[in-house]
């Protein structure tokens, strides 16, 4: 199936680039733009995103790293308060 009729990308495109990313780094994060990047290409006008990254999550290879699951609830827990302004900002 097509996905992005501007850049005529499909979905078998799509899949074959995350398994190629997921296999040369399995702790990278996968992105639309690095996705469009490996198969050489670029967005050009967006309206295919929406359908762009219903088929990346239908790859099991997407998922994110195990060493990097737990940096959001760090972050949260760290911006909690005054977000390391001063007090009086």
């Amino acid at each position: 199936m097509i996905i992005c009729s501007c850049q005529v990308i499909s979905d078998t495109d799509v899949h074959n680039a995350i398994d190629w990313m997921r296999a040369s780094d399995a702790s990278t994060i996968i992105t639309p733009g690095k996705i469009y990047h490996a198969l050489g290409k670029s967005p050009d006008c967006g309206g295919c995103m929406k359908l762009f990254i219903a088929s990346m999550r239908t790859n099991p290879n997407l998922e994110v790293p195990a060493e990097l699951r737990s940096l959001r609830n760090q972050q949260d827990r760290r911006s909690m308060g005054n977000e390391r302004r001063q007090e009086g900002y």
